[in-house]
């Protein structure tokens, strides 16, 4: 099973190529090369070390609120 999780980005590289995002105070640098206009405190859909593409805050936080009800994350 595949699944693109949200999280927030934290830093953007100089380039805006790369970005660091946090999920859960875990942070990762994932690649922007798929979406646009990202800025820091956005909201992406992270799969496989990519953005997707930017989701609002309240569709972020419904979607890992769904995502540990289903205890797919170590959250309660």
């Amino acid at each position: 099973m595949c699944l693109a999780m949200p999280a927030e980005v934290v830093e953007i590289d100089p380039s805006g190529a790369d970005a660091v995002v946090s999920l859960g105070g875990v942070r990762k640098a994932i690649s922007l090369a798929l979406v646009d206009g990202v800025a820091v405190g956005d909201f992406v859909l992270i799969h496989v070390g990519y953005a997707l593409n930017t989701v609002s805050r309240e569709e972020a936080e419904k979607t890992l609120q769904l995502f540990a009800e289903a205890g797919l994350t170590g959250a309660p």
